[in-house]
């Protein structure tokens, strides 16, 4: 935007330039042409008073003598015609074409003063011919006709010329210089506006404008956009504390449900009706139970409050992989962890790889069927670390992939299939407050295959050994 702001000042500039210097420039060539032109007509008026009698008594060492000098100390060439253009004096050369010649003569021979060309212009190497009769009373005697060279009046325009493009030249470079100043102040708002929105949007609910930069009209929107961040970071923070708040809340009366639930089950021994419909009661809570727990994971997730962590992400992966092993196992799923043999530090918020791979396992559990495959892979790519839970489940779509994430959604054929829909949503919130990034795409030769990326960190400082005798630290104790 700001090339274009200097574009469009410069293109103004240069229009009205164009405007005033074309017609200063020709009026200058032709003030010079016109001081060129009456010069010379004064000269050949004086020889053409000199020549009247000259032509008339036949005696023309006198007019001679005159134009001689004249072309020495001038080096202007200079002929002398009689009525019938005959030819009595000739001082310099060589003589332009007779072309050229003839109308001026013929026009001087009429009784007029003639000059040709009426315009020096400085691509034009023209000589400059003037024709001046010689008048006896009415009767024109004959003609004075001088021909002047005309580089050093060309050089004289093309020098004023040159002034004029210098001038302009600076005006411009001072209008590039000004309309940059002018576009930063104007523009400068306007580019920390779209940072900060871009901050806003990246995570950081804090970053604001500061209004005291550019035009009022900006500065006053710079303060309403602030008004606007303010307004929708508060009521995003009430937003998340209402459902954290209410999730917390509504799992107590749940777990007393439960229990009341449950002890109605003792009562229920020959009636196998009941027994199912008491069954699914308890399912029916305990899947409300994992909704109220899935949004205060969620709540807390989106909080902008963070605390980063450096971990291994291959002993994190050993780690889940132990812990779900007995369950994988109960269903007939082979878990299995492709790691390398050293570790792989990453930074990302506080039990996020944790949290992201218990849901990512919990998700590959409920579709893989049993004898299926299940696999953890950790490897450094990209200039991160990448972790990827792969499974050979039934898959999803390429437009599932775009909907997964969504809170609460599921797959049309997934909804039999325990779960509250929040389990991908959680993931996304959790990579992405890291710095990172989750893609998830097919698994070959089918199922689903979550790819999560965070950014590598350098390995954290072994903490120190204490010293023989020292005292140790409350940690230790």
């Amino acid at each position: 935007m700001r090339r274009r702001l200097v574009s469009t000042y410069v293109l103004l500039l240069c229009m009205v330039l164009l405007a005033l210097e074309v017609p200063l420039a020709v009026s200058l060539t032709n003030r010079e042409t016109q001081r060129v032109m009456a010069d010379r007509l004064a000269d050949a008026t004086r020889f053409a008073a000199l020549a009247a009698p000259a032509l008339r008594n036949d005696e023309f060492d006198q007019v001679k003598a005159e134009l001689r000098r004249y072309h020495e100390l001038y080096g202007i060439a200079s002929v002398l015609l009689d009525q019938d253009q005959g030819v009595k004096s000739v001082f310099g050369g060589p003589l332009p074409a007779d072309d050229r010649m003839e109308p001026a003569i013929r026009g001087a021979l009429a009784g007029r003063q003639v000059g040709s060309p009426t315009t020096l212009w400085p691509w034009s190497p023209e000589p400059l011919i003037v024709a001046v009769p010689v008048n006896d009373g009415s009767a024109v005697l004959g003609t004075v006709v001088t021909i002047s060279p005309t580089s050093r009046n060309r050089h004289a325009v093309i020098s004023s010329w040159l002034e004029l493009g210098l001038l302009g030249l600076l005006a411009v470079v001072a209008c590039v210089v000004t309309a940059l100043r002018m576009a930063g102040w104007v523009l400068r708002p306007v580019i920390r506006l779209d940072a900060v929105a871009h901050e806003i949007a990246a995570g950081d609910s804090l970053a604001r404008v500061q209004p005291e930069h550019g035009p009022p009209e900006l500065r006053r929107m710079s303060a309403s956009f602030n008004e606007m961040a303010d307004a929708v970071a508060e009521s995003l923070e009430r937003q998340r504390s209402f459902v954290a708040h209410a999730s917390h809340q509504l799992r107590n009366p749940l777990t007393v449900l439960r229990l009341r639930v449950e002890d109605l089950g003792t009562n229920l021994v020959d009636d196998e009706t009941a027994r199912a419909d008491h069954e699914i009661a308890l399912a029916e809570t305990d899947r409300l139970a994992d909704v109220l727990d899935g949004l205060l994971a969620l709540a807390r997730a989106e909080r902008g409050q963070k605390r980063d962590e450096v971990v291994d992400a291959v002993e994190v992966a050993r780690d889940r992989w132990l812990a779900w092993r007995p369950m994988t196992e109960r269903r007939g799923v082979d878990l299995v962890t492709l790691v390398p043999d050293r570790p792989l530090y990453t930074r990302h918020v506080a039990t996020a790889l944790d949290q992201s791979l218990d849901a990512l396992i919990d998700n590959a559990l409920k579709f893989t069927p049993t004898g299926g495959r299940v696999e953890i892979e950790v490897a450094a790519r990209e200039g991160g670390v990448e972790v990827v839970v792969r499974d050979n489940g039934c898959g999803m779509t390429e437009e599932q992939y775009q909907l997964a994430t969504e809170r609460f959604w599921r797959a049309p054929d997934a909804q039999n299939v325990e779960g509250a829909g929040l389990g991908l949503p959680i993931v996304t919130v959790l990579v992405e407050a890291s710095g990172g990034r989750l893609t998830l795409g097919p698994a070959r030769p089918h199922g689903l295959e979550a790819r999560m990326w965070f950014p590598a960190a350098p390995a954290p400082a072994p903490r120190p050994e204490p010293a023989p005798g020292a005292p140790a630290d409350r940690a230790t104790v």
